[in-house]
């Protein structure tokens, strides 16, 4: 497919530019006027998205919207964007976040908000340049760059150990970064091209594909995060300000992820295969243990952390459980369900992690504490935010006709077909996540109010109202119908999973 405007350059730059302007405005007295722009480039970039969706061709899986142009001729590094069933819901779920993310800051932050606001919107920019990228150099530039916005939006709004949080958050996500360029180069002169897809048709030997396998399981396991370099998430998340804590789970997060399906499993199959016990057991501990680490948090925001890194872990099961499937069944069919069911979880976990910091960030603006023991019969002075939080947190514990239970579903019916001990251990987040969910619910909603700061509590106003009411949408449509994310990435999944099967050795 494609379209007389080029509209993946619009949703990369849209906002950069956009960002840019929003800093000029905002470096006098004209606060309001930087955020009303910031809210129109925000919008503007979500409706230049949408026809990426409306005018997608969900019946092939060739790349689409494609854009081609020189950028370093010597070293064959081209300005190259396209988009497949797999990259485009990402894009459309990063440009409908940004917008809530601007309209969540609109009151709450007033300390530099224009240099707040244009921070985000750069990094959209950026993050949809990364689902975008089709050249390897392009995908490093615009991957690296996401972390200067991030970096400074915990550095500058973050909390007491800001400082802390984002030295650990930079230096973890960069030296991963690092082998990533290596592997790269090394496939650019034998592929003498930058090309993504040229990287896909690469035959490398055993040696090499595990190195290259390695090398981006650094890079991206950081992102994801899994365990165990999952340690900066908390520290980043506790410190960030409501809208970067939102931006992490909702998109960063999915960075990682995407990243094992664009370059892991097509470029090194036969690693991906021989290494698929360590992602398996990577996988699961995370479900399993961090789903362990986060009923003992006190914190709100650490608890729904750590309930992202447990969610995120269904995501790398559903892609590397594909190979014993093949393996026991001799089809790649239940194959395409775990790793449909893991690209659903990853949209559903963007709405829901998201919702669910913004509920938090609802709270803190008016007790200013992040601790489960500071509330307590929230839901007798703010019934209709409560019924939100309430659903949000349900729909994280996996609840049938929520959108956090398709993809666990998905995931979880196709590890029967490969190990029933998989499925048995994939499973526990099910119990696991009602456990710390009701938890948390129960003491914070629940009961009689529990002091004075709790008895002086407002409900929310409009603004936060149209925030949660679009989320609870977006959550309850896609629990109830996810056909439209399936249909569009049903060929993708199916011509990956053929690649990997006729590159093998």
């Amino acid at each position: 497919m494609s379209s007389e405007l080029p509209l993946l350059s619009l949703v990369v730059w849209t906002p950069i530019i956009g960002g840019l302007l929003v800093l000029a405005i905002g470096s006098g007295k004209h606060v309001l006027e930087a955020r009303v722009v910031a809210l129109l480039v925000a919008l503007l970039t979500f409706a230049v998205s949408v026809p990426l969706y409306v005018m997608f061709d969900s019946s092939t899986f060739q790349m689409q919207f494609v854009e081609l142009y020189p950028w370093i001729e010597r070293f064959k590094v081209n300005y190259h964007l396209g988009v497949d069933g797999i990259s485009m819901p990402l894009i459309i779920l990063t440009t409908f976040t940004t917008v809530l993310v601007i309209l969540a800051g609109w009151e709450v932050i007033q300390y530099k908000a224009a240099q707040y606001m244009a921070a985000f919107l750069i990094m959209e920019g950026l993050m949809n340049g990364v689902f975008a990228a089709l050249d390897g150099m392009l995908f490093y530039v615009f991957w690296e760059a996401m972390l200067i916005p991030m970096f400074i939006v915990i550095g500058i709004w973050g909390g007491p150990r800001r400082v802390y949080a984002t030295i650990k958050f930079f230096l973890y996500t960069f030296l991963g970064s690092v082998f990533m360029l290596i592997s790269l180069i090394y496939m650019y002169f034998q592929a003498d091209s930058f090309a993504i897809l040229d990287f896909h048709s690469l035959r490398l030997g055993m040696t090499a594909q595990i190195l290259i396998f390695l090398a981006f399981l650094l890079a991206f396991a950081v992102k994801v995060p899994m365990w165990p370099v999952h340690t900066w998430l908390p520290d980043a998340h506790v410190e960030a300000p409501t809208g970067g804590s939102v931006i992490l789970a909702a998109i960063m997060l999915k960075l990682g992820a995407y990243g094992f399906l664009r370059f892991s499993l097509p470029m090194v199959p036969d690693a991906s295969q021989e290494l698929d016990w360590l992602m398996i057991s990577l996988s699961l501990i995370a479900v399993v243990y961090i789903g362990f680490v986060a009923l003992v948090q006190k914190d709100m925001k650490k608890l729904v952390a750590y309930s992202s890194i447990s969610h995120m872990g269904f995501v790398t099961l559903g892609f590397f459980i594909a190979f014993t499937i093949f393996e026991n069944t001799g089809s790649w069919k239940g194959a395409a369900m775990g790793m449909e069911g893991a690209i659903v979880q990853m949209i559903s976990h963007g709405f829901i992690s998201g919702a669910m910091f913004l509920s938090i960030g609802v709270l803190y603006d008016r007790v200013h504490s992040r601790e489960i023991a500071a509330y307590g019969g929230v839901t007798n002075t703010m019934p209709v935010f409560a019924t939100f939080a309430v659903l949000f947190a349900m729909s994280n514990a996996g609840l049938p006709g929520t959108s956090g239970f398709v993809g666990e579903f998905m995931v979880i019916l196709s590890a029967f077909k490969a190990n029933f001990w998989y499925a048995f251990l994939a499973a526990l987040t099910l119990i696991l996540g009602a456990a710390y969910t009701l938890w948390m619910v129960k003491r914070v909603f629940f009961g009689e109010v529990a002091n004075d700061n709790v008895a002086k509590l407002k409900d929310i106003n409009s603004r936060e109202f149209i925030i949660l009411a679009l989320l609870a949408v977006a959550v309850l449509f896609f629990g109830l119908y996810p056909a439209p994310l399936l249909d569009v990435m049903g060929p993708s999944v199916q011509h990956l999973l053929e690649h990997i099967a006729q590159s093998k050795l």
